[in-house]
């Protein structure tokens, strides 16, 4: 109690002295911070300025230099406020690193990832603001996603013995005839409900699998998990209002062969004389539309505009 009356007593400048990270360590974090932030940066001016071909990059080694000059004056003139916001940054990641959510991990692999997705992308802003736009309940999402559940694997494996077992001759595409399985199970039998009245309800692969009901991301939660459990490639798709699922498909050859699947083999009646949605992602990666609106893989956008994407790797 004392201690809490001492604290209430301390006047701004001795909050401020006892908050004040001391010399060299304040230069330290400014500078590393400079770094980290200054690299997109590059990336992004690097792509969007007309490269003037100089001898050994020199032109571009001067951009990088100049913009890691200028980010760390505006860093330092603004020490107080960056030192504050980054103690705060790091109080919210140990917080999420010791009771589970966004942790220092996931810092790590979201720059990481972020840096590998510019580096070959034309317009690399473009991913930072994907980046920025958070997946809806994305933790809540990923823990429901039970992928590992027997449950799961168990009525997965009863989608595949019920559909296309006797397809014959696409070895290469084996797990991807039994993700179009696992979508015709679930899209012939979803019963499509709302959420309670001003909530936001998050139903667990386990719990959908009782009735195979629920809203739109209850489906895409059910379908990645099972996609998951038999060796598929799912990823969430956010859009304006509605979250479905996708499947990693390959290349645009593998495209060719799937179409025909779809086309010839699997779904020739529900697909007929309808075209096959998907997107193709920064690396060239074909994903296919597994929607519940649908019934074949590759049916219609809701919409087509991309707010953030979710992937299980």
């Amino acid at each position: 109690m004392l201690h809490m009356i001492n604290l209430e007593n301390l006047t701004y400048q001795q909050l401020k002295e006892k908050l004040r990270i001391k010399r060299p360590w304040d230069l330290i974090i400014i500078f590393v911070l400079t770094v980290l932030i200054t690299i997109p940066v590059f990336i992004i001016a690097h792509q969007n300025l007309i490269d003037l071909n100089w001898k050994l990059q020199l032109d571009r080694i001067l951009l990088f230099l100049i913009l890691l000059i200028l980010i760390q004056i505006i860093l330092k003139a603004m020490r107080r406020i960056t030192l504050i916001s980054v103690i705060l940054y790091f109080i919210v990641l140990i917080y999420g690193t010791v009771f589970g959510g966004y942790g220092f991990s996931s810092v790590i692999e979201d720059y990481r990832s972020m840096m590998y997705t510019m580096e070959e992308n034309p317009y690399p802003q473009d991913i930072i603001i994907n980046k920025l736009l958070p997946f809806p309940n994305k933790y809540k999402i990923l823990d429901a996603i039970e992928y590992g559940n027997p449950k799961v694997r168990n009525f997965a494996i009863m989608a595949t013995s019920k559909h296309f077992k006797d397809v014959k001759g696409y070895t290469e595409y084996f797990t991807i005839i039994q993700c179009f399985a696992i979508f015709k199970e679930i899209n012939n039998r979803w019963n499509y409900v709302s959420d309670p009245k001003g909530r936001d309800y998050i139903a667990k692969a386990t719990e959908s699998l009782n009735y195979l009901s629920g809203d739109c991301d209850d489906h895409s939660i059910l379908m990645a998990a099972c996609v998951r459990a038999i060796g598929g490639s799912p990823r969430l798709i956010h859009t304006k209002g509605h979250i479905y699922p996708e499947l990693l498909i390959g290349n645009k050859k593998d495209l060719e062969a799937v179409n025909y699947l779809i086309k010839k083999e699997l779904f020739p009646t529900e697909s007929k004389n309808k075209p096959i949605n998907y997107h193709i992602d920064e690396h060239g990666q074909i994903w296919l539309n597994l929607d519940y609106t649908s019934n074949y893989p590759g049916g219609p956008f809701m919409s087509e505009e991309i707010l953030s994407a979710l992937t299980l790797n």
